[in-house]
């Protein structure tokens, strides 16, 4: 097994663990276009990044939908990472609050869309389309 081979195994497991089965999601939206886009995605941001000591998957996610509310701009990734936070133990109230708090510091529409992308990722978790909360951090 080569390193890239240990990188892409772990950030599998390291995305299977935030939302079951989104790395086969990504790997058919990914593979037959931008196959090099997705063993990028999987190895650097949840191989290396996410696999890092120091944050535990729960503090992970707050950052993540906090920047990617920031940004604005990312609405189908903060729609799924606001699904993962909800799987690794951050209640709908705290995904609220997150998106409130980045009205201050992104602007209103950020916020705006935020919020639009929280009721999208609820209601897929409600309607089955995503993982039900865990009730807890792995």
């Amino acid at each position: 097994m080569s390193a890239d081979d240990d990188r892409y195994r772990r950030g599998l497991r390291r995305l299977d663990q935030i939302e079951p089965g989104a790395g086969n999601t990504l790997r058919d939206k990914l593979g037959d276009v931008a196959p090099e886009l997705e063993r990028l995605v999987v190895e650097f941001a949840y191989g290396d990044v996410l696999d890092r000591p120091g944050l535990g998957l729960r503090e992970r996610e707050i950052a993540t939908v906090a920047a990617l509310t920031a940004l604005g701009t990312a609405g189908p990734q903060l729609r799924v990472h606001i699904a993962g936070a909800l799987n690794v133990g951050v209640s709908r109230e705290e995904i609220v609050e997150i998106i409130i708090q980045m009205a201050v510091y992104a602007g209103f529409p950020a916020a705006l869309n935020g919020i639009a992308a929280a009721r999208l990722a609820f209601a897929d978790v409600e309607e089955g389309r995503r993982q039900p909360p865990a009730g807890g951090t792995p």
